[in-house]
C-alpha cells in the first residue's frame, strides 16, 4: 500500500481524525509545518501548563546561574542540546531531522544575561525574546527549545495517548533528557514511547492547543508594528535586522513596552490548527471564481483552476477527511495535479471505500477541460494501479459523456475499479451545503458514487 505524507496513525490502521485527537499526529517522513509557542502555555487557564511554562522559564533562567557560578561551558552546553528537538518534528524539515546550534551563537545568547542588566537580575519571563537580541534565532529554535525543557512531561503525555487511541510502544532510546531537579541533561536515557515503523526512531507527541505557525511574540511582528524605525535608521537607508537588534540591546524598555501590547492581547493569541477551513464568504467567493473560468489551459485557466478547487475541497471535506498533500505526477508526458486526502473511514461510506476498494488514502484528478476523454480516465486508472486503491474521484467541470461513463462502468465491471466524477454543479452543492451546515459536504462524494453503482452491474 502506497501512502503519501504517512502519518502514524495511517500506519497502525487507527481511524481518528486530526480533529478528534488532541495531539497533532505525527507524520513519519517530514515534519509537521508547526511550532511550539511557549506563550500558549503562559496564557492558558489550565494550571498544568502555566506550571510547565514556568519549568521551560526557570530551566532557560538557570543558564544565568551557571554563567554567574563560573559554568560557562556547562550553560553552553545545556542551550546546545536545547536548540534542537528532532523526536517532536516539528518544523519544515523533509526528513525529520535538524541541526543544533553552533558554540558561538550559544554564547552570544547566553551574553544576554551579561549585556542587558535586567535579565541578568531578574531573568526572562517570556524567553521568546531572544530573537529581538540574536540573529538566527526563528519559531523552530523557540520550539524545539521549549520541547526539549519540557520534555519528561511531553513523554508522559505522548505514552498515555498512544494508550488512549492503540498506538503500540517499544523500548527506545532519548539521547538527551532535562532533569528538571538537577537542571541538567541526561544522555542516553531508555524509555518506551512510540517509535517510527521505518526508522525505529522515537517519536514525541505535542498538545495540538500549544501549536502556532508564528510565535506570538516574534521578530516579524515587532518589527513591522512596533519598532522606531525612525531612530534606527537614517532616511532611505536600509533597513537592515542587525541594527535593529543592537537597538533592541541598548533599548530594553523598548521591546517590553512590545511585551505589555502582547500580554494585553492575550486573547487574540490562539492555537493554529494544521489544516483551517475556510469562511463562509471564502468558500463562495472560490466556487465564483471557479464558476468564471474558461475550460483549457488559456491565461493558466487550469492552473488557477487546480488552486481554487484545491483549497474549497480541502475546506469542504474537512474534518471527515484530513487533508494530507496537492502534488503533480506525470503520464505520457502530461502534467497532472492531485489532491489526496488520509481516509480517516469517519464515516460508512469512508469505511466502505477502505474495505472495498482498499483506500487507506483518497486522490483526487483535477481536470479543467471542457469535456473528459478516455485518456484522462485512462491515467487515473494508471494511477490507481500505484497501490493507493482501487477508488478515485475526477474533478472536472462538466457531465461525462454517455461513452465515458460507460467507460467508467466497464472499469468497474471487469477490474472493480471505481472512479466517479465531481463538475461544476457537485462543487456547488457541496458549497450550499457547507454554508448550511445542517450536513456535510461529504455527502454529495456518497451521492455520487451511489448513483454510480447503481449504474453497475450487479
Amino acid at each position: 500500500m502506497v501512502l503519501i505524507r504517512p502519518r502514524i496513525t495511517d500506519f497502525y490502521d487507527i481511524t481518528a481524525t486530526q480533529a478528534q485527537l488532541d495531539f497533532a499526529i505525527a507524520f513519519l517522513d517530514e515534519d509537521i509545518p508547526l511550532y511550539v509557542d511557549p506563550f500558549l502555555l503562559w496564557k492558558s487557564p489550565s494550571l498544568q501548563d502555566q506550571a510547565l511554562h514556568t519549568t521551560l522559564i526557570n530551566a532557560f533562567n538557570h543558564l544565568n546561574f551557571l554563567v554567574q557560578k563560573g559554568k560557562v561551558d556547562e550553560a553552553r552546553n545545556n542551550l546546545i542540546i536545547a536548540s534542537e528537538c528532532q523526536e517532536v518534528g516539528l518544523g519544515l524539515s523533509k526528513n525529520r531531522k535538524g541541526v543544533r546550534i553552533s558554540a558561538n551563537k550559544a554564547d552570544e545568547i547566553i551574553s544576554i544575561f551579561q549585556k542587558i542588566p535586567e535579565y541578568g537580575k531578574y531573568g526572562f519571563v517570556h524567553f521568546e525574546e531572544i530573537q529581538f537580541y540574536v540573529d538566527g534565532i526563528s519559531k523552530d529554535r523557540i520550539s524545539d527549545i521549549s520541547c526539549n525543557f519540557i520534555k519528561s512531561f511531553l513523554i508522559d503525555y505522548t505514552i498515555q495517548q498512544c494508550e488512549e487511541v492503540g498506538i503500540p510502544l517499544d523500548k527506545t532510546n532519548i539521547s538527551t533528557l532535562y532533569e528538571y531537579r538537577k537542571n541538567s541533561f541526561i544522555l542516553d536515557s531508555e524509555i518506551t514511547l512510540p517509535v517510527n515503523p521505518e526508522t525505529k526512531e522515537p517519536l514525541i507527541f505535542v498538545p495540538k492547543r500549544w501549536l502556532k505557525f508564528s510565535p506570538w511574540i516574534n521578530f516579524e511582528d515587532y518589527f513591522k508594528e512596533y519598532c522606531p524605525r525612525d531612530e534606527i535608521f537614517n532616511p532611505g537607508e536600509t533597513e537592515e535586522r542587525v541594527k535593529v537588534l543592537n537597538f533592541n540591546r541598548e533599548n530594553y524598555g523598548v521591546v517590553q513596552e512590545y511585551i505589555k501590547v502582547k500580554e494585553r492581547t492575550q486573547e487574540d493569541c490562539k492555537n493554529d490548527p494544521l489544516f483551517k477551513q475556510i469562511p463562509i464568504l471564502s468558500a463562495t467567493r472560490k466556487l465564483t471564481e471557479i464558476q468564471k473560468l474558461p475550460t483549457g489551459k488559456e491565461d493558466q485557466a487550469d492552473i488557477q483552476y487546480e488552486k481554487n478547487i484545491c483549497q474549497l475541497l480541502a475546506s469542504l471535506l474537512y474534518p471527515d477527511l484530513d487533508f494530507a498533500a496537492e502534488q503533480s505526477r506525470t503520464d505520457s508526458g502530461r502534467l497532472i495535479r492531485d489532491l489526496i486526502f488520509y481516509n480517516n473511514r469517519s464515516i460508512d461510506f469512508l469505511e466502505e471505500i477502505y474495505q472495498v476498494y482498499g483506500n487507506r488514502q483518497l486522490v483526487f484528478e483535477l481536470k479543467n477541460v471542457k469535456a473528459v476523454e478516455s485518456e484522462h480516465i485512462n491515467q487515473l486508472n494508471r494511477y490507481l494501479d500505484s497501490g493507493l486503491g482501487k477508488f478515485g474521484i475526477l474533478v472536472t467541470r462538466n457531465p461525462l459523456s454517455k461513452a465515458m461513463f460507460s467507460n467508467t462502468v466497464d472499469l468497474w465491471s471487469g477490474q472493480r475499479r471505481c472512479i466517479i466524477t465531481l463538475t461544476d454543479e457537485d462543487i456547488s452543492l457541496m458549497v450550499n451545503i457547507f454554508e448550511s451546515k445542517q450536513r456535510s459536504p461529504i455527502d454529495v462524494l456518497k451521492k455520487k458514487y451511489v448513483e454510480f453503482r447503481r449504474k453497475c452491474p450487479s
